[in-house]
């Protein structure tokens, strides 16, 4: 028997035929190539996680008078009802102003190395204070935040909840590290992906199966790997083929803005694909609406390679398996103005 099975194997080898990968051998190989996200909230550095930071995190993410026009909160661009993102291809920021890149979705976003598609923020609580005070985003300034707080007796009280040891705890790096805190808890685990990892071989089926399959052999799972399926490390947009200037704009360089390195030119951290399907448009351009699309995109243009019908469908229906757990997150009543509130800019 032990010979029939050896000339069996060295028969495929002579006709140039590979052996079809077991469904243990696909599962093995998945699980050293990614991790499931964990149920329990992560643990974040230089910021203790306490259900006081995160309830005061939350209405501080769904309040736009941290904005200096009183209409743009977090949740306008990233929207917890459509994947942690908005619907637009880039967003519309203070006064009408259009974003220059698609916003990166806040779900599981505590599992990557860095925050925003160039990395130039190191943590949760860094991103955080970015957009507040963007010209293009949400306008304002440490300044009138503080005032803006401290105006409403609601907030002084869940501040000194939130960071009990602090004398005066209604602080801009305190607004940050609140809504890091409550951000660290938008995981969505429970994905059928995550339960094939776990051991359930039944949790996907044949074509998905194909799809993980040819994602980890064609070379996909070189740049998209571990918990967050991507966005643990930086890779050239283009690196075969640059795709057309729709999709990768001329003018926008990516990490290069960030290190003035030449070989940073249109690097970008590579996209986390957990849960994918729920947040079209596609890449930092926002240009491309078909997930399907995007997979043939990055098939020629990342790995020189022309992915069949049947491929592109196949690999498409895997990353449908990405979709997660959505956190379900009950809205904050927030503390009102009083008199001595700012009023809005325009």
């Amino acid at each position: 028997m032990k010979r029939f099975v050896l000339y069996a194997a060295s028969l495929v080898v002579f006709l140039g035929m590979a052996l079809p990968i077991s469904a243990d051998d696909l599962m093995q190989k998945a699980q050293q190539t990614f991790k499931p996200i964990p149920t329990a909230i992560p643990a974040v550095k230089g910021n203790t996680i306490t259900p006081e930071k995160i309830e005061l995190g939350k209405m501080l993410f769904f309040d736009p008078r941290l904005s200096a026009s009183q209409v743009i909160s977090c949740n306008t661009c990233h929207n917890l009802s459509t994947g942690g993102v908005d619907a637009g291809p880039t967003s519309i920021g203070h006064a009408w102003q259009k974003g220059p890149r698609r916003a990166p979705t806040v779900f599981d976003a505590v599992f990557n190395v860095a925050q925003f598609w160039d990395g130039r923020a190191a943590d949760l609580k860094a991103q955080a204070k970015g957009p507040l005070q963007a010209s293009v985003e949400m306008n304002s300034t440490p300044a009138l935040i503080e005032a803006t707080l401290k105006s409403m007796p609601g907030y002084v009280e869940q501040f000194k909840k939130a960071f009990p040891q602090d004398a005066s705890p209604v602080t801009f790096d305190n607004v940050s590290k609140a809504l890091e805190a409550f951000e660290a808890t938008l995981i969505t685990p429970g994905s059928r992906f995550d339960r094939f990892l776990e051991g359930d071989a039944n949790s996907l089926n044949a074509q998905e199966k194909e799809g993980l399959k040819l994602f980890m052999d064609k070379g996909c799972s070189a740049c998209h790997n571990g918990i967050n399926v991507g966005g643990m490390s930086y890779y050239p947009f283009g690196v075969v083929e640059k795709p057309g200037a729709d999709v990768l704009p001329p003018n926008d360089k990516g990490r290069f803005a960030v290190t003035k390195t030449a070989s940073d030119e249109y690097v970008f951290r590579a996209a986390p694909l957990r849960n994918v399907a729920l947040r079209a448009p596609y890449f930092h351009s926002g240009q491309v609406w078909s997930l399907k699309q995007a997979v043939g995109i990055m098939g020629s243009s990342q790995l020189g390679q022309t992915l069949t019908d049947q491929q592109e469908d196949a690999i498409v229906a895997f990353l449908k398996t990405l979709t997660g757990k959505q956190p379900r997150v009950e809205l904050p009543v927030l503390p009102p103005r009083t008199d001595a509130t700012p009023l809005p800019k325009q």
